[in-house]
């Protein structure tokens, strides 16, 4: 019997956000409220109170807000994490006898009864809070009391029914035999980790030169120009040393040329591994130069994390246990039917030394961490084993919680999920395929609606090197002009793989998802200084994501009905309404159309006589509606969307 708490009444149920009950905490950024739902019921007529309790895990104070009946036995509270450490929250309710006397009090009032045992039963609940509430804030508590003793009947009944004795008793409870739930973990993240604008390119394709590869210091220039653009993180592909044998040629040959560079993911030569830079492209030191020149233009150089080596590797040497030896003496190398990676060898993670290699992979991010940065782009995490990788995230959180990771991993949905509830930050996603309205609007729902909005943040790329999609092949401005204005307003957090997409170099591998002459076997020389009709729509779209909060999170979207397929509409605003947005983008690159767009009057809180103004942010222009249904046409020759900023005022 011990097992069973006998006389708490209350039952609480269902709590909500949480991630397999629990297991996995559920993700929010600094500042962000958390609201928290959950079922109480409990036994008989009495009056359930509650209160949901939060604090920073691993400290003893518990803090407390008033949590309060939505609907059909359903509470609702909230409460704001406001530090980049891990909090816990839970539930606790009661029977309230003494809030339960108080509405019985004023019923019996209302019809007249006689009071005077109901006057001493609300003496004792106040005599009790006296005892347990001491100073200056208990002085309400003794006046009420004094009134209810006083022997002046009348007195005594205009003090237990007044508002100060309900207010006392709300911030004074009684917390008899309280059910408290168990408790559930809220990973904080920086900003970052929910709006980001990023763009990768190769650093040994920055050269201005035609005749030698690019440097860090060919870079410094790219990043301030990238920094003018509106983007506030910078990937590189891997920057470490490149392997020689099985060095992978143009295109993907195995045929490989003298002076061919290999893949940058082919890791690992005489010259070093995964701590170790490139001598092509420069040094240690040049690299740090070029991260703090980053860093002073708001920037943050994010760093390729590909744990695989090229058959050169020194692990190769020095650790043979690592990796899966086959009977003709030669290491397995990394295979994706049909496509065969001869030059990448993926490491063994059934070793027998599994700790030794834990140990010296968790190293290599801590020697990045200690060179400035704090960024990482995980390369193809999902064929690694998930107990890995939620160690190394539990490791990161305690010792390094700034460090953000983003999961490289186009698999199957169910283990993009578990990535991202091990403790991945960011996550690359399906939107690369979803086209037509519909599957936009059904896949944003899911990552919004659904409950991997607890813990998914998805990351939109309409390109990257290695996937160059169909709808984008061999196409022109106008359609990589609407992707990115997609993934660019639709997720609050977007990237893209350029300079080839704003140039829109785009031929593929015939009959495949592929670039050809893909930089990830050549050096290609771009002339940076080039500007393309694509640079103007980028600058401006990131000018309008930074300075509009209403971008910042991709959970906050809307969609509207319009009457043209073609029409893809949504609505998207800051939690306290102060910053309104409305998208209307044209799906058809090619056609100029038009069509009837619905508001969504209830969330934008419009009153009847009330016009709505808009201002294009795309060029300034004005706009006043008043009516729920609202013409519209874009011609995509001119512009992709109408990006308009909502102000609500009264017609009166």
């Amino acid at each position: 019997m011990k097992k069973y708490k006998a006389r708490s009444r209350v039952v609480i149920e269902n709590i909500s956000p949480q991630v397999e009950g629990g297991k996995f905490p559920i993700k929010r950024i600094v500042g962000e409220v958390v609201c928290v739902t959950a079922d109480l019921i409990a036994d008989g007529h009495d009056i359930i109170s509650a209160r949901l309790i939060y604090r920073k895990q691993g400290t003893k104070k518990w803090f407390e807000n008033q949590i309060l009946i939505t609907e059909n036995d359903i509470w609702k509270g909230e409460f704001r994490v406001e530090e980049t450490v891990p909090y816990e929250y839970a539930v606790t309710a009661w029977v309230d006898h003494a809030m339960t006397w108080h509405k019985g009090f004023q019923k019996k009032l209302a019809a007249g009864d006689e009071l005077s045992l109901d006057l001493r039963i609300g003496a004792e609940f106040l005599k009790e809070i006296a005892v347990l509430k001491k100073g200056a804030e208990n002085e309400a508590v003794w006046d009420l009391l004094s009134k209810l003793e006083s022997g002046n009947y009348e007195m005594a009944v205009e003090a237990a029914s007044s508002e100060s004795m309900l207010q006392v008793l709300e911030k004074f409870p009684l917390k008899h035999f309280a059910s408290t739930s168990t408790s559930y973990l809220v990973q904080v993240d920086r900003l970052k980790a929910a709006f980001s604008n990023w763009y990768e390119f190769f650093p040994r394709s920055s050269s201005p030169d035609i005749n030698r590869p690019g440097t860090f210091n060919d870079c410094l220039p790219i990043i301030t120009r990238l920094s003018q653009l509106g983007f506030d993180t910078v990937y590189f592909p891997p920057v470490h040393p490149i392997g020689v044998s099985h060095r992978k040629g143009k295109n993907n040959s195995t045929s490989v040329l003298s002076g061919e560079p290999g893949s940058p993911w082919a890791i690992g030569a005489f010259e070093g591994g995964h701590t170790a830079i490139n001598p092509t492209i420069g040094t240690l030191e040049e690299f740090k130069n070029l991260i703090n020149h980053a860093q002073s233009l708001n920037v943050e150089i994010a760093m390729d994390l590909a744990y695989q080596c090229s058959p050169d590797h020194p692990w190769v040497k020095e650790h043979p246990s690592w990796f899966k030896w086959r009977p003709d003496g030669t290491v397995q190398y990394a295979e994706n039917p049909p496509k065969k990676y001869q030059d990448v060898l993926p490491i063994h993670f059934e070793t027998d030394d599994w700790e030794n290699l834990w140990k010296e992979l968790k190293d290599v991010i801590e020697f990045w961490i200690e060179q400035g940065i704090r960024i990482f782009r995980v390369d193809n995490p999902h064929t690694k084993p998930f107990v890995f990788w939620e160690w190394i995230m539990a490791e990161m959180r305690r010792d390094h919680p700034d460090v953000l990771f983003l999961s490289e991993a186009f698999t199957r949905p169910k283990i993009m999920a578990r990535l991202a509830k091990i403790g991945f930050h960011q996550s690359y996603s399906y939107f690369t395929w979803r086209k037509n309205k519909s599957e936009l609007i059904e896949y944003l729902n899911q990552l919004t609606q659904t409950e991997l909005r607890e813990y998914f943040r998805a990351n939109f790329w309409p390109n990257t090197p290695d996937i160059l999609p169909e709808y984008l092949q061999n196409t022109g401005t106008n359609h990589a002009a609407m992707r990115f204005v997609l993934a660019a307003t639709l997720s609050s957090n977007y990237g893209m793989y350029g300079p080839v997409y704003e140039y829109c170099v785009n031929k593929p591998v015939s009959g495949k998802e592929e670039y050809f002459d893909s930089e990830k076997y050549e050096v290609r020389h771009w002339d940076w200084r080039l500007e393309s009709p694509m640079h103007n729509l980028i600058g401006k779209i990131n000018e309008i994501r930074n300075q509009n909060p209403a971008f910042h999170s991709t959970f906050n979207i809307l969609f509207c009905e319009t009457d043209n397929e073609m029409l893809l509409s949504y609505f998207k605003s800051t939690d306290d309404g102060s910053n309104k947005i409305l998208v209307i983008v044209n799906l058809d690159p090619i056609n100029k159309q038009s069509g009837w767009v619905k508001l969504p009057i209830k969330e934008m809180k419009i009153n009847d006589g009330e016009l709505i103004g808009l201002t294009d942010l795309m060029d300034q222009s004005n706009y006043r509606w008043n009516e729920t249904w609202n013409y519209v046409e874009l011609d995509p020759q001119l512009t992709p969307c109408h990006i308009f900023k909502l102000t609500v005022n009264s017609s009166n």
